[in-house]
């Protein structure tokens, strides 16, 4: 467990995985939330945070993942 979160940790793995987040957050955002904002309703904060949230650990998992079975 050490060793995973060491490796989820390392820079370019965050680096890379905020980027991700980033793009498909935004994506998933405009889909959940898109019309909600266009009509000037308030939009779930919580849904906002999930859209970012999901789609960084999904990435960091994968990074993380391929490394260490690219080391075995």
């Amino acid at each position: 467990m050490t060793r995973f979160l060491k490796t989820a940790t390392s820079r370019h793995i965050v680096i890379n995985a905020l980027k991700i987040a980033l793009v498909v957050g935004s994506l998933l955002n405009l889909v959940n939330q898109g019309g909600d904002m266009l009509h000037g309703v308030t939009i779930s904060w919580f849904q906002l945070i999930l859209n970012y949230l999901v789609p960084y650990c999904v990435a960091s998992y994968s990074a993380v993942k391929n490394e260490t079975e690219l080391r075995e």
